[in-house]
């Protein structure tokens, strides 16, 4: 079953990634998956969501590989020191992330965007977004990176480079963004993304965020909001 899951990748610059086409005069949507995940991770959500149009879409795998149990390894888009990360939840250090630039971010910022110059797909057709680790990087491709995308969503994600993203985000002013995130979050805690949010809303960006009742996950009141978003940006 994997070696047949694996076959359904295909290489893009630098990157594997599942495709899915749509309305070739739609927009693409670029959805970046978490930490221990893979391309296929977020795939199913381009089946569930309600939209006008028949965007295109494309799942990167993330390039590195993380060790998730004996015979299985997960992907990643820059290494976690899981264990530093659960010891400062378990100290409630709430800017455990808030001011690193993490180790192998600018790596995987280069990639995907060699990975979006293979495609083709210009700017402005481009919609950027992920879950978690893939929502960092969504976040800050679209705030450091010179042109801007056409939307940016961000699911469970959290601030990190705070310095810098205040600076850049002015800068993108004109972008509309979608965020959601668990109130009961264990992995990246709400406060930070209410922090990331108001970051964004204080250079100017106009969004919406979504809370709700849960943890580190993508439910269905977040699947109803995508879709609005994306139905808005038409």
């Amino acid at each position: 079953m994997l070696n047949d899951a694996e076959d359904q990748l295909e290489t893009l610059g630098p990157l594997q990634v599942l495709r899915v086409l749509g309305d070739p005069d739609a927009p693409t949507i670029i959805l970046f998956h978490g930490y221990g995940a893979s391309a296929f991770d977020l795939y199913p959500i381009h089946e569930v969501l309600v939209t006008d149009q028949k965007f295109n879409w494309i799942f990167p795998q993330g390039h590195l590989k993380i060790p998730i149990m004996p015979g299985y390894d997960g992907r990643a888009w820059f290494p976690i020191d899981m264990q530093a990360l659960q010891q400062a939840m378990q100290n409630k250090d709430t800017h455990y992330f808030t001011h690193r630039n993490p180790e192998g971010l600018d790596v995987a910022r280069q990639a995907a965007l060699l990975m979006i110059q293979a495609s083709g797909v210009p700017w402005n057709q481009l919609i950027l977004g992920g879950f978690s680790q893939g929502a960092m990087l969504a976040t800050d491709i679209s705030l450091v990176n010179e042109p801007t995308p056409h939307g940016l969503m961000l699911l469970s994600g959290t601030l990190i480079k705070e310095d810098i993203w205040e600076s850049m985000a002015p800068k993108k002013s004109n972008l509309r963004f979608f965020q959601t995130h668990g109130e009961s979050d264990p992995v990246l805690g709400f406060k930070n993304a209410k922090r990331l949010e108001k970051l964004l809303r204080d250079a100017g960006l106009l969004g919406e965020f979504i809370g709700f009742l849960g943890g580190h996950e993508i439910p269905q009141v977040a699947i109803q909001g995508m879709s609005r978003y994306l139905n808005s940006l038409s």
